[in-house]
């Protein structure tokens, strides 16, 4: 699945929503806060599924 920039997304081990910020060296750059900071991780696209209401969904 291809995410877009700004597109909410979860790992599929669980966890907090994130948003997409970026694509580097193949990995979706996401970030999220964690109730005391913004937290940042990339992550490879296999490793997401939508979280919420996608940018593509709004269209």
């Amino acid at each position: 699945m291809v995410f877009l920039v700004s597109d909410e997304v979860r790992s599929k081990n669980g966890g907090q929503r994130m948003v997409v910020t970026g694509y580097s060296s193949g990995m979706v750059e996401c970030r999220w806060y964690d109730g005391f900071g913004v937290k940042r991780e990339a992550f490879r696209e296999d490793e997401l599924m939508p979280g919420g209401k996608s940018s593509q969904e709004k269209r």
